[in-house]
């Protein structure tokens, strides 16, 4: 027995001295470290452990001695591998931007991933962009996305839509800090969503139900909160003003100390608008705290909170065919509360784990009174107060480098009273969803499938594949570095709305609990082009959505017109997206996007005009689009350029002008800010630079040239 306890305490000392403790720090170009980056110790081609960094962007590896390549991907920046020396016990891994079709994105995979490898058309702004942009709100820096059309109705805080290759409003799927938001299976308000102290914001094209379930039709907008990574506390705060008597302030306190981090937010904007009842206002707040709990399991809580009021114009201005006075009574507000609690583990070797709990409240109230001096004015008050709560696991297994497995499970509860004209329905469904999904990335051919199983208590049980291949075609040389060749088919679903589903109002309209998903057919193919090194690229694809089972309102008594909401519309959209990305220099970025939609719709029924006939292209999608943005980030400078250019398309006044289209319209911003000192900063942006007058939507007029300047303040940090 003595000699067994011998052997085993050599054995011991033996593993003991075999093994080894290798601390990884994760930085970016500017040396500041770079928090949630995937960071794989490999061993060939097989992964022997995987971390998430912390907040200060460090992990620590405990393995057999080397040799090991240490793989990093974080959102934004370009993958980078590199080896760690035998016998070392730190290394330093420094990210670059490198060439644009290696940017790692999340929301196409909802793991780590180079553009070129995800099998979708995604894009995004990363934090340095938006603090250049300084949007008002969502909307704003949407529009100079490649493939995004924005339609604001008016003004700063007037509803705001998003139309994506041919799609409705409600096909697109917003996801806050891993918060679903929005009115479940409704249209969602892109002028109200304000992006303070955003990490990052991400927008996919195409659609992407089989990882995020109902409404993600035609896109994912994905916005993430930055994580506190300074061991001094930072305290930033700042003002800037304008015409049209704008004044907005702001204040953030952020850092990391051992195992904790922290960012604390708040944000206020006001300004008077443009005219009569043109004021909007918004107050916001959040926060975003985390706290390691050991090398492999980080718990994280964020929340956001933000409460608006509009002034609603109402249609009033209609291309001088005639004008009407702007609404002076009618107003809108938002109270929406969103919050999510994150447990990630990675154990065992190879594997993530995470578990998110989350909440979202919304409030809307629009309300309207007697104006008799706007004949076409009529009182209502509309009313959404809608909860939405769930829970979602997602685990990730790397089994080689080249080759990863993602599956989970989602339940969410939908509880809420929607209403119009005094009358309130009361809906609630519980909806559960099983999705998996294998990357594989086979030298040349990359591919991706996956395949969602929904139970939803509305349309009953659905599933929903997607695959998507990419091949490289010619590896190529300097100047033309690479041709990638590219295929998607994928089904897209949207669930009714509250009010579609459960709103009864007797004579006017009946319930229908029985609707069934509304569904989108895409097919894709494309070719990605490397040029001058990978230092641009350029994608063109082509797409067909086929649209059906689209929900509409069917009138049942041509006596009463009381009817009921039924899946009776078809429309096919199909066209090109062109992109070209690039860094002009090391500094200076550019992203371009040109887009061709041809709609038509296919069927529907109860069309009350010939805009809504079959064989009308779809109102508010132009066939014509683009988008241009270029972008400068110095050491001591920084600014921005962007341009969003919409071509005519049709739309309608609704009322009895004959109004059948919307002319075509260009809009520039600018933005920029200098480094007085390293503490000081001043800056400024301007809005409809060149000063065009335009309308988004029909009767809508848009701002003229806005513009504020401002300083911002940091104590601390580092």
């Amino acid at each position: 027995m003595r000699s067994l306890g011998i052997l085993v305490g050599v054995l011991s000392l033996v593993a003991a001295a075999s093994s080894a403790e290798l601390k990884v720090k994760v930085v970016d170009p500017q040396s500041a470290a770079v928090s949630g980056a995937q960071v794989i110790l490999l061993n060939g081609q097989t992964p022997v452990a995987l971390q998430v960094s912390s907040a200060e962007g460090a992990v620590v590896f405990h393995a057999a001695a080397g040799p090991f390549q240490v793989k990093v991907l974080a959102p934004g920046f370009a993958p980078q591998t590199v080896s760690a020396p035998s016998g070392s016990d730190t290394l330093t891994v420094k990210l670059a931007v490198g060439p644009v079709s290696e940017t790692v994105y999340v929301s196409a995979t909802r793991t780590p991933v180079p553009a070129e490898a995800s099998g979708a058309d995604t894009t995004g702004l990363n934090g340095s962009q938006l603090e250049t942009m300084n949007p008002v709100a969502a909307n704003d820096a949407l529009r100079f996305l490649p493939g995004a059309v924005v339609g604001t109705a008016g003004r700063h805080g007037s509803l705001s839509s998003l139309f994506v290759r041919g799609g409705e409003s409600r096909y697109n799927k917003v996801i806050v800090d891993s918060v679903p938001i929005g009115e479940p299976g409704g249209t969602f308000d892109f002028g109200v969503v304000p992006l303070q102290q955003a990490d990052r914001l991400e927008f996919v094209r195409g659609a992407q139900s089989t990882l995020y379930g109902s409404d993600a039709m035609t896109s994912v907008v994905q916005v993430f909160t930055r994580n506190g990574s300074t061991q001094t506390p930072d305290l930033s705060f700042g003002a800037d003003g304008g015409n049209l008597g704008t004044a907005h302030g702001y204040v953030s306190l952020s850092g990391a100390r051992g195992r904790f981090d922290y960012n604390l937010f708040g944000d206020q904007y006001n300004t008077s608008g443009q005219g009569i009842n043109d004021d909007y206002s918004n107050s916001s707040q959040g926060g975003n705290i985390g706290v390691a709990l050991n090398d492999w399991a980080t718990l994280r809580l964020r929340v956001r909170h933000s409460n608006s009021y509009s002034g609603v114009q109402g249609e009033w201005q209609f291309y001088g065919v005639t004008d009407i006075p702007p609404d002076d009574n009618q107003f809108a507000r938002q109270n929406n509360l969103l919050g999510s609690v994150q447990l990630d583990i990675n154990r065992p070797s190879g594997w993530q784990h995470r578990f998110t709990a989350y909440d979202y409240s919304h409030r809307r109230d629009n309300e309207n009174g007697d104006n008799p001096d706007r004949v076409f004015d009529l009182a209502f008050h509309s009313i959404a107060n809608i909860n939405r709560s769930g829970f979602d696991y997602e685990g990730n297994y790397l089994e080689r480098g080249w080759a990863q497995s993602s599956f989970g499970y989602e339940v969410e509860d939908e509880n809420g009273y929607v209403g119009t004209f005094g009358e309130a329905a009361h809906g609630y469904r519980v909806n559960q969803a099983f999705y998996g999904q294998q990357l594989l990335n086979l030298k040349r051919l990359s591919v991706v499938v996956g395949g969602r199983f929904i139970h939803n208590e509305t349309f009953g049980n659905k599933g929903v594949p997607r695959v998507a291949l990419g091949y490289q075609l010619l590896r190529g040389s300097e100047t033309f570095s690479g041709t990638r060749l590219r295929f998607s088919y994928a089904t897209g679903i949207k669930e009714a709305g509250l009010d579609q589903s459960f709103i009864n109002i007797p004579g006017v309209i009946r319930p229908n609990p029985d609707l069934k998903a509304e569904e989108n057919r895409a097919f894709e193919a494309g070719f990605q082009q490397g040029l001058f090194n990978g230092k641009y690229s350029f994608t063109a694809t082509y797409y067909n959505n086929l649209f059906h089972n689209q929900i509409d309102f069917a009138i049942l008594d041509f006596t009463t017109f009381e009817g009921q909401y039924q899946n009776i519309d078809k429309a096919l959209a199909h066209g090109a997206d062109v992109e070209l990305k690039g860094q002009i220099t090391s500094r200076l970025a550019v992203d371009a996007g040109y887009n061709y939609t041809s709609t038509q719709i296919l069927s529907q029924p109860f069309a009350f005009d010939d805009l809504h006939a079959p064989g009308a292209p779809l109102l508010r999608r132009p066939k014509h689009s683009g988008s241009l943005l270029f972008t400068y980030t110095g050491h001591r400078w920084g600014a921005n350029l962007g341009g969003s250019f919409v071509g005519r398309r049709a739309d309608s006044d609704f009322l009895i002008f004959n109004i059948t289209h919307a002319p075509g319209y260009a809009r520039v911003d600018a933005g920029g800010w200098y480094s007085i000192h390293p503490r000081v900063t001043a800056y400024f942006n301007v809005e409809n630079l060149l000063d065009k007058q335009y309308q988004e939507v029909v009767g809508y007029p848009a701002l003229g040239i806005n513009a504020r300047a401002g300083l911002r303040f940091r104590i601390g940090g580092e």
